[in-house]
């Protein structure tokens, strides 16, 4: 027969969980900090190069607010299979 102590020691897992993060927070640097860097290609971004897409934009808008813009069904049609099949 086996008896079963409801006393005893038993296996809890988020005691073990939380004792775990205490040490690691006791543990840490608190002079380290994050760090962000920007790569080369959103720095290219940030620069002038926004500005031709701005113009772009601008142009866009002006075709469309006249009612000259046209929009090639097939073209899109394309890019829409070429995204969605990941070509």
């Amino acid at each position: 027969m086996l008896k079963i102590n409801p006393l005893g020691s038993f296996n809890n897992p988020y005691q073990k969980q939380s004792a775990s993060q205490r040490a690691n927070a006791a543990g840490t640097n608190k002079t380290e900090r994050d760090k962000v860097e920007i790569s080369q290609t959103a720095k290219q971004m940030q620069s002038g190069e926004t500005n031709i897409r701005q113009e772009k934009i601008d142009a866009l808008k002006q075709k469309v607010e006249a009612g000259t813009h046209q929009v090639d069904a097939e073209k899109a049609a394309k890019k829409f299979m070429d995204f969605w099949t990941g070509k």
